[in-house]
């Protein structure tokens, strides 16, 4: 995700050298150059420890991958409290959703994160029911190749402040990755389009990207830029976390349909553009789209991503009988594409496999943090296989909020000075700091340096006790450096710092992508704090785009290349099971009876997948559930999935620091178990055995409902606001 649109020289021509815009009305892109360790240790769905509630029993003291046994309490001597009963007895014949099954086991060893993620068990603490749940990991199939090899991947880089198009085909340029170069608005070439819309007082588009950011204010038009902030978890969940500095969506308008509609006019340009590159009519509407969202993004916003790109026509059936189109689509995290990108150029940073990299992509709006191991080579092009080695984390410290700080500068500068205030002034102040010195600003080199930027009114020139003379605003570098570039700078090498932290190996490379790593300052910094630690610090060659451009070879890739992922948060459902002493003590109001006189323990969490398990790519979380049904009609599982960014592991759901995520609604009416029990009078209910399987790639969570082994449906979710 790049912070700003660079001309290129050509098509193959990618060079980060910063050049100059037409007219100086289009921002700068970064500049760049070359320059990276992981962990991994044999392990099973969740981190060492074992939960209070029953979570995936897939835990050993020494952090080895095992096989489970029948009544095996993860590791731990039996509990003194009396057996389980059994689900059948004790959920028999009450109308109890959700519950869990018989025995435990993983089809293939994973691997085991650091200690560190899970805190150990406590004494007070008794083992939940080892044999109430069932976890199995399958393969789902992505990352297998393809029956058409000569289909093509698009990539979509949607940026905060910039937006970029890539696309490859093994029959195009021998696979190499093609960009967009050309963009309605200029004649030059331009590697990444403003992500900005123009609106007319209707709520009609009148202009997108280059038009709409060059256009001039004129009565009854509205221009919306940095809408894309507006899916960041915190202010999905809350509008007041909102920050202010942004601006308001239009009237009439929502975020959403803020995006739909960019991505409408970038994806409709965008299919125009790639069958004139190619000399050729392609199937596009066959094509595989690969869409990049920030690493903080959780997957309520990873879900309205999704609905953004299917409303706008990324992907949509291409034939009669197509009714995987929509499989076609697919969320990427930013970092996770930077690192495909970044995984091709080993020879330019002397990688090889056992090796660790992190990647810092450094954005308009965000940046986000992952590291990776080389675990081995992929295919015959020499590419590199790499896995994830800890949850990867991100914050909203882009280069904008440098604009927005620069910006409450100068309104502080000149409070006493409204004739500069006003937006036009105030836009004019801000683009040219983001033409001239963002990117090229040095930090304490340039303390004594005075920078000028003229004023956009030509009332009030002169008051040099604030800065104004004659015309210009002058600033010096120590105050810019301080009051603008300084806190953002530092809150990015305090992530960077925390991301190390995480691992216990040795980190051979770190690789900084995006717009906002061609800032002169940042990487100066981040060498001077982080050159003692890590033997290479380099920005690759195209750092600007290296997110869209890895992305287009993600899908491309018939071999997965990121063979790992780890689970950012935990995901945890609330169920009811046989009270335990441990309920007895703390939550006796929570006990109930159920119709069969066995004390149930409501309002209990069970881990479905617990923060920073490493799930190997394409594999689900499988697990057994049982529902009670009154009735044929009674046919519908619901229940509500909860996330966690706690490494406590809690046992009931008053203990905090849980988020409602979605309801998982599951319709059993088509499943052959339940119409086979439903068919059979039965007065007093009966019950469904059946398996879910929670599937996280790169950014999305999905529900599968299966029937055998099988896949039978998918399962709706419904994010909660």
């Amino acid at each position: 995700m790049g912070c700003c649109g660079e001309p290129a020289l050509n098509n193959d021509q990618y060079t980060n050298r910063p050049q100059p815009g037409p007219g100086g009305i289009v921002q700068q892109q970064p500049t760049a150059q070359p320059t990276a360790q992981i962990y991994e240790k044999p392990a099973l769905l969740s981190s060492p420890g074992a939960g209070p509630s029953p979570p995936p029993p897939s835990f050993h003291a020494n952090h080895q991958a095992i096989q489970s046994r029948p009544g095996s309490q993860w590791g731990r001597a039996p509990s003194a409290s009396p057996p389980p009963v059994s689900i059948h007895q004790s959920f028999l014949p009450s109308p109890y959703d959700v519950s869990s099954v018989m025995n435990t086991h993983v089809s293939t060893p994973l691997y085991q994160p650091r200690p560190m993620h899970v805190p150990p068990r406590q004494a007070t603490t008794s083992p939940s029911i080892a044999p109430s749940i069932t976890h199995t990991i399958t393969a789902s199939g992505h990352g297998a190749p393809a029956l058409d090899e000569g289909r093509m991947s698009i990539s979509i880089d949607f940026g905060t402040t910039f937006s970029g198009v890539a696309y490859a085909s093994s029959r195009i340029a021998s696979g190499v990755i093609q960009q967009i170069l050309h963009w309605p608005g200029s004649f030059e070439t331009f590697r990444k389009v403003p992500t900005c819309l123009l609106y007319d007082e209707h709520g009609q588009v009148l202009a997108w990207g280059l038009e709409a950011k060059n256009a001039s204010p004129m009565p009854g038009t509205l221009r919306c830029e940095w809408f894309k902030l507006f899916l960041e978890p915190r202010a999905l969940r809350d509008e007041s976390a909102i920050d202010p500095r942004l601006p308001q969506i239009p009237p009439g308008k929502t975020a959403m349909n803020l995006i739909v509609d960019f991505l409408t006019c970038l994806w409709e340009y965008a299919k125009e553009e790639i069958t004139r590159e190619i000399g050729a009519v392609a199937d596009l509407n066959a094509a595989d789209v690969v869409v990049t969202c920030p690493a903080a993004w959780d997957a309520k916003g990873c879900d309205l991503m999704r609905a953004a790109a299917i409303e706008a026509g990324l992907v949509q059936s291409a034939r009669a009988g197509d009714i995987h189109w929509r499989d076609r689509l697919r969320i990427i995290t930013e970092p996770e594409a930077a690192a495909v990108h970044c995984a091709r150029l080993t020879d330019l940073h002397k990688l090889r496999p056992s090796q660790n990299f992190m990647i810092c992509d450094a954005g308009g709006g965000t940046v986000d943090l992952a590291c990776y191991k080389i675990t081995g080579h992929v295919g015959q092009n020499g590419n590199l296989e790499i896995a994830e080695m800890c949850a990867r984390s991100g914050a909203n410290c882009g280069s904008l909020f440098l604009d927005l700080r620069f910006r409450e500068l100068v309104k502080t500068l000149l409070v006493d000075h409204p004739a500069h205030l006003d937006a036009a002034s105030l836009a004019y102040f801000m683009h040219a700091f983001s033409q001239t010195d963002k990117l090229a600003f040095r930090g304490e080199i340039d303390d004594e340096t005075y920078f000028h930027f003229t004023c956009f009114n030509v009332q009030d020139p002169h008051d040099p006790s604030v800065g104004l003379i004659n015309g210009e605003l002058a600033m010096p570098g120590i105050l810019i450096r301080r009051e603008v570039f300084d806190p953002v700078v530092n809150q990015v090498l305090e992530m960077i710092e925390e991301q190390s932290g995480k691992i216990e190996q040795r980190i051979d490379a770190l690789l900084l992508v995006g717009g906002f790593a061609g800032s002169e300052y940042l990487f100066g910094k981040v060498e001077a704090k982080f050159s003692g630690k890590i033997k290479v610090i380099a920005r690759p060659s195209d750092a600007d785009t290296a997110t869209v451009r890895g992305a287009a070879q993600y899908g491309l890739s018939r071999k997965t290349i990121v063979s790992t992922v780890i689970v950012p948060r935990a995901y945890i459902m609330k169920v009811k099971l046989p009270a335990e002493p441990e309920d007895w003590l703390k939550r006796p109001a929570y006990i109930k009876e159920n119709s069969a006189s066995v004390p149930i323990c409501e309002n209990r969490l069970q881990y479905l997948v617990m923060k920073g398990a490493i799930l190997r790519k394409g594999q689900r979380v499988i697990t057994k559930f049982c529902k009670f049904s009154h009735s044929r009609q009674d046919c519908n599982f619901v229940a509500v999935l909860y996330t966690s960014e706690s490494d406590k592991l809690m046992r009931y759901t008053d203990e905090g620091e849980t988020t409602e995520l979605c309801k998982w609604t599951v319709d059993l009416s088509s499943l052959p178990t339940f119409q086979q029990n439903a068919n059979i009078p039965q007065p007093n209910g009966f019950y469904t055995e059946f398996e879910l399987g929670l599937e996280m790639d790169s950014a999305e969570v999905r529900g599968v409902l299966f029937y055998k082994g099988q896949e039978w449906s998918r399962v709706v979710f419904d994010f909660l606001n």
